[in-house]
């Protein structure tokens, strides 16, 4: 008989997070600290309070009205090194709090010249950060970052991205991302700069069929000639396309409450294509993408997953193996995150709970 998780478990359970974007998992009330700390050292600064632009029991958008709140309002928040230090650490400790062992955050490098902050020099704060967190007593969470191309990016602005993913390689940043507006750019003209990115060993990640917009025959192929090692999101996908997924055994990062609460899928959790990837074969990594906006953890995503798709104890396992085994770290990293799986003590505990705690919420 399959062994049901309890209500603790998965808050218990040590998490691998394989999306997350750095600046939306920034939580509203940290948020809130560096407007309340902006607007007292300068009164005319006009942003509104993020408890009002992004009301904390706000969760639901859809892809028109989500993508504004970067470039419009958070970019524009977190705008001087300060910001960027103090929001990038409240991030890190917030995934460690959930008892997340391995954490790939992405970001896409920013220029800010009103700061006379580079692009290479924003990217060095973002790693010192990461440096210093790592060193925090009793810390066993390991963070990598992930370069992000931006699809409105030009080539040049591609290519840069990809340079600053080499300078900084041997300092933590394990690949590349393409991100972004689904409506936005033609992919096709970044081919050039993931070409050199994968030829220098760089690993690849990419949104991938996150919209009907973004879901061409064209696109999707294209994307897949660029051999990425994992995709994200992957919703609008036809038959032919998800075979050579298998294919190639590229590994899938899916976001329960992301896809729900953007609207980005027809229906509920139990729709979710969570439960088609999950049996395909291939490595399936449950992921927040943007906490700070959803409000929903990576262990209430496991809830999720463990309520609306009857995981067992033993799926999860094997769920956070794939996850081990398709993540960006190096063998060594691999290695200890799998020893920590076949040695946690948690797959013995008590699994028959008929709750599943803060999922009642949805």
């Amino acid at each position: 008989m399959a062994r049901r998780p309890s209500s603790t478990f998965a808050l218990r359970l040590p998490k691998v997070e394989l999306h997350a974007h750095l600046s939306g998992s920034i939580n509203r009330a940290i948020l809130h600290d560096i407007w309340l700390q902006k607007k007292t050292a300068l009164p005319s600064f006009d942003l509104q309070d993020p408890l009002l632009a992004i009301p904390p029991n706000k969760v639901d958008y859809d892809l028109e009205t989500f993508f504004p709140l970067f470039s419009s309002y958070i970019y524009k928040l977190c705008s001087d090194l300060e910001s960027i230090k103090h929001s990038t650490f409240a991030v890190l400790e917030s995934f460690r709090e959930d008892n997340v062992v391995h954490l790939e955050l992405r970001t896409t490098p920013r220029a800010i010249p009103s700061e006379s902050i580079s692009k290479s020099q924003y990217v060095e704060t973002v790693l010192a950060c990461i440096d210093e967190h790592h060193a925090r007593p009793g810390n066993q969470m390991r963070t990598g970052l992930i370069l992000s191309v931006d699809r409105r990016n030009t080539l040049i602005e591609a290519e840069q991205v990809v340079s600053l993913a080499l300078k900084f390689r041997s300092k933590g940043v394990l690949g590349v991302d393409l991100c972004g507006d689904p409506a936005k750019g033609d992919i096709r003209i970044f081919s050039g700069a993931f070409a050199r990115a994968k030829a220098s060993g760089l690993k690849i990640t990419l949104h991938f069929a996150e919209a009907p917009v973004s879901s061409s025959d064209e696109e999707l192929w294209t994307l897949l000639s660029w051999k990425p090692d994992r995709i994200g999101h992957v919703i609008h996908v036809n038959d032919d396309v998800k075979e050579e997924i298998v294919r190639q055994n590229i590994g899938v990062e899916l976001c329960l409450s992301c896809n729900v609460h953007a609207k980005m899928i027809t229906g509920s959790f139990e729709d979710h294509h969570f439960g088609m990837w999950r049996t395909s074969g291939v490595g399936v990594a449950l992921s927040t993408d943007d906490v700070g906006v959803f409000c929903s953890t990576l262990s209430q995503e496991y809830m999720l997953a463990i309520k609306h798709f009857g995981l067992s104890v033993e799926d999860v396992c094997e769920l956070c193996l794939g996850a081990a085994r398709i993540s960006f770290g190096e063998e060594e990293e691999k290695e200890r995150l799998r020893k920590l799986y076949l040695e946690w003590d948690g797959w013995q505990g008590d699994h028959d709970s008929p709750k599943y705690g803060t999922t009642e919420r949805y």
